[in-house]
């Protein structure tokens, strides 16, 4: 009771900022999209719906579906992730916030509404709730960035899917995961804090209206120069 209290409380104070700052505030629902010059932003999830047309590219049967068995239902807030996709000429990049499985496999099947990626960041930093078979390899990204923490996501089994993805040439991390030991992350060179502490490093990806795409790492000054998708 307590906790729903602060909730609203924190809820009721957000609203009166907007109210006082008379800021541009955007409630979306799927199938929206978000006014961003120069690329599109199409609303996948939002408030625990998810879009009930495939977007263009999309629509296919997901034969992933049946590898990815329902789990018990999430009743947190990350069921209710605002997820987008973003397309920039040819380039292609799917953000679903904190969205859980068994949302992702509403959104997901019997068939992928989406299409395919050309960088997937991992849901809910990597951890397992999160990141189901009939997402990430439907997806068929070429690239995964994991938004992980030292001791935050990473989680080995979700990692390994990621990993095991049909189409996957690389998978960036932002932290080394300590859960994970060697088996279960990325070579140091595509991973930019590598120690339990962070030092503050970054990854920063640059894409192009043709497809082709840049991932940098700030701690070691390595890229890696994607070239336009062919498949």
């Amino acid at each position: 009771m307590e906790d729903t209290k602060v909730v609203k409380e924190d809820y009721t104070d957000y609203v009166k900022l907007l109210q006082r700052i008379q800021i541009h505030h955007l409630v979306v629902k799927p199938g929206d999209t978000i006014p961003i010059k120069g690329v599109t932003v199409q609303v996948l999830t939002a408030a625990g719906e998810h879009i009930q047309s495939a977007v263009e590219g999309g629509g296919q049967p997901n034969p992933f579906c049946a590898s990815s068995a329902k789990r018990a239902d999430d009743p947190s807030e990350n069921a209710r992730s605002l997820g987008v996709l973003l397309t920039f000429g040819s380039f292609r990049f799917i953000d679903l916030g904190d969205l859980t499985w068994n949302k992702e496999l509403e959104l997901m099947c019997p068939n992928n509404p989406i299409g395919t990626v050309d960088v997937y960041l991992t849901s809910h930093h990597g951890v397992s709730q999160s990141g189901s078979p009939a997402l990430v390899h439907a997806l068929h990204p070429r690239v995964a960035v994991m938004n992980n923490g030292a001791r935050k996501g990473g989680n080995p089994d979700a990692w390994q899917i990621v990993k095991n993805s049909p189409a996957l040439e690389d998978l960036w991390q932002l932290h080394y995961s300590m859960e994970g030991a060697k088996e279960h992350n990325a070579p140091d060179t595509f991973i930019a804090n590598v120690d339990e502490i962070c030092q503050g490093m970054s990854l920063k990806l640059t894409a192009e209206s043709n497809g082709s795409f840049t991932v940098f790492n700030s701690r070691n000054k390595f890229e890696k120069v994607y070239k336009a998708n062919t498949r």
